[in-house]
């Protein structure tokens, strides 16, 4: 194989220390086309910032948006890059690392062993996405393209098929976490995929935690039918799948309203007294008191809430005996969970904010990295990988 020497030419490397310029031999044949070996051996074939840099951008605008996070930037770190290049290092890396944890290249650090107690408590929870859809990407390229044509200036966008938008304003996410009683150890993820790939992530994170290992282990969740299949499915060793009480409590407090009206003290009175039942007593129980509440019913409406809330709770039963739960010192509710949600998705939430699938995906999984607290060892094992 004959490679030709096509001399020596200049690049730059933007680096924490600054801008870098240097010349460096390039070589082409014509099976393998242009090859740069100091760029291969340097690892900046492809990228033109040193990883303490994308690790900047991406520390920056965990909780900023590209704009200000570059004029942070500029300012505290001394490097003028510019919101557009942030954004592509954010969506790059985030991209890579969410890769890495749908292939079970990277996850938790510590095993069901190491938890308090060795007990592992894992959660599931589905949380809104704002999307930017098809019909706001052709309205803003239409934008863009009179703007270049009143400025008398081309596109420098490369030549490719645009990306196509989103068929809706806002898409579920899933999010699945792990962690023990006190939160010392804690791993969550998020996925724009479906019932079925959250699952899946339930399932590597799980071996990855070796969660047979615990001695005490349960989930806790809203009760949504798919995510207790897929603990079924993928988690079968489970000891219990407990329905979060507060969410329970939200479709008591509906019925209530029904039945007294909103904001009334026989509401809260009656709300109250089948809370005190289901905790102390079980839903065996007060599935026995709304029995006696319909025999004293003759408005229909109310017949049918009733209806409705002890099917409700009948599919539940085994995710809802809270006195055998609490006398095992089990957690009833799923706050670390909904917590998680609103921190990997608090950076896409912002005012007036639309993502593409995939970049959202890459921004929440920056996001799971840091809050589960593996920020410092993920970057550490990037730099010992260059």
């Amino acid at each position: 194989m004959i490679w030709k020497n096509k001399g020596k030419q200049k690049t730059s490397h933007l680096t924490i220390n600054g801008r870098l310029e240097f010349s460096r031999t390039v070589f082409w044949n014509e099976n393998h086309g242009t090859v740069v070996p100091m760029d291969i051996l340097l690892g900046i074939e492809s990228i033109n910032h040193s990883l303490g840099v994308r690790e900047i951008c991406c520390r920056e605008t965990l909780n900023n948006a590209f704009v200000p996070a570059s004029e942070n930037i500029k300012r505290l770190a001394q490097l003028d890059i510019s919101s557009s290049v942030v954004r592509q290092i954010v969506e790059h890396e985030g991209s890579e690392l969410s890769r890495a944890q749908h292939k079970s290249q990277t996850g938790p650090d510590f095993k069901a062993e190491d938890c308090t107690d060795k007990t592992l408590i894992t959660g599931t929870d589905g949380v809104m996405v704002p999307l930017v859809t098809e019909e706001q990407k052709l309205k803003r390229r239409k934008a863009q393209a009179a703007k270049r044509k009143k400025e008398k200036r081309k596109s420098t966008a490369k030549a490719s098929r645009p990306r196509k938008g989103s068929d809706g304003t806002y898409k579920e996410f899933k999010v699945v976490a792990f962690y023990d009683k006190d939160k010392t150890h804690q791993y969550v993820v998020g996925t724009s995929g479906d019932h079925k790939i959250a699952g899946r992530i339930m399932r590597r994170v799980g071996q990855k935690l070796d969660i047979s290992q615990a001695q005490t282990k349960y989930s806790v969740s809203d009760g949504a039918s798919w995510i207790l299949k897929q603990y079924n499915i993928q988690l079968p060793m489970l000891d219990e799948n407990i329905l979060d009480f507060y969410h329970f409590r939200e479709h008591v407090t509906d019925a209530s309203y029904v039945l007294f009206g909103e904001g009334s003290k026989e509401a809260l009175a009656w709300k109250e007294e089948m809370m005190e039942v289901v905790k102390n007593q079980g839903s065996l129980v007060m599935l026995g008191r709304l029995a006696e509440c319909l025999k004293n019913l003759r408005d229909d409406d109310k017949r049918q809430e009733l209806d409705n809330l002890r099917e409700y709770i009948s599919k539940r039963i085994a995710m809802t005996d809270y006195p055998c739960f609490l006398a095992l010192g089990y957690d009833i509710g799923s706050g670390p969970t909904e917590s998680f949600c609103g921190c990997l998705t608090k950076r896409l939430k912002g005012s007036g904010m639309r993502w593409d699938k995939d970049n959202a995906e890459s921004v929440m999984a920056l996001a799971s990295i840091y809050y589960s607290n593996q920020w410092d060892k993920y970057w550490k094992s990037r730099h010992k990988a260059a």
